[in-house]
């Protein structure tokens, strides 16, 4: 287990680029003692461990993978993100979503599945398809990239499609691809138009004025222009609290939030009238 642990710990050290030397500066653990542990000629203190893991920003997930190769319990809870112990989160995070109305606020996964929303976001997709013909769980990317979902409607696509693909990268927990994200990309790169250049690093075609990526959509010829905000838990202290993320939808500009609470009004009184 413990040559386990060593593989683990050079794994980690390669992806974040820091050598021994500077993990033992940075921890405070001598460099001989790191290297016997890699060797497996030494197991570490649990709160040895923990130091290392937390200097080499390793995701609670992949913290408990350490804890068991060094032969100690996981400390981090994986329950499910809707567990009985996520209740204070979940509850925050459902106020949150309330408080973002009349307009599109969701929680996602870190693979993009929805798992929360506010009202309004199903009113607002409504606008443009029919979301309840979209097989759940409902991934946020495929409904953008997918031509019989909002791609048609989005009139920046290819522009938001490259930074959403850049932002799976940027935004991945704790900048880890692991095989399900490299199974949601690849299945991004079977679209059409798709091109895999994509996932670098964007140097040219953005304004440099601009702060944010915008998107826009176009309904009855009017453009609606928006931007996105992302949050994710402070100081996480299980699996599930630290890969939620929370994606706030807000108008760009006064002209489309006066037009988004329009045109919301106006799906809900045909949604009454069809009744």
């Amino acid at each position: 287990m413990a040559n386990e642990l060593g593989t683990l710990l050079r794994h980690w050290r390669d992806m974040r680029g820091t050598s021994q030397f500077d993990l033992s500066l940075d921890t405070g653990v001598s460099q001989r003692h790191l290297s016997f542990i890699e060797s497996g000629r030494s197991v570490p203190s649990r709160q040895t461990l923990m130091q290392i893991a937390q200097t080499l920003d390793v995701p609670l997930r992949d913290r408990n993978t350490l804890l068991l190769a060094a032969g100690y319990a996981p400390i981090y809870s994986e329950g499910a993100w809707n567990a009985v112990e996520m209740q204070s989160v979940t509850s925050a995070l459902g106020r949150v979503l309330r408080q973002h109305e009349p307009f599109p606020a969701l929680v996602m996964d870190r693979y993009w599945d929805v798992l929360m929303v506010n009202e309004s976001t199903p009113r607002f997709f409504n606008c443009f398809i029919d979301l309840a013909a979209r097989r759940g769980p409902r991934n946020m990317l495929h409904l953008m990239f997918d031509p019989e979902g909002m791609r048609p409607f989005v009139a920046n696509w290819e522009a938001v499609a490259q930074s959403l693909i850049q932002r799976v990268y940027r935004e991945s927990v704790a900048r880890v691809i692991d095989d399900k994200t490299k199974e949601l990309l690849a299945s991004l790169q079977v679209y059409r138009d798709v091109e895999p250049e994509w996932k670098l690093p964007k140097t040219r075609g953005t304004p440099a004025t601009m702060p944010m990526i915008p998107i826009t959509f176009v309904k009855d010829e009017k453009m609606l222009n928006y931007f996105s905000m992302v949050t994710t838990v402070g100081t996480p202290q299980t699996v599930a609290a630290q890969e939620l993320r929370i994606e706030c939808l807000f108008p760009a500009d006064e002209a489309t939030e006066a037009h988004h609470i329009a045109m919301l009004a106006a799906l809900a009184q045909d949604q009454k009238t069809n009744a």
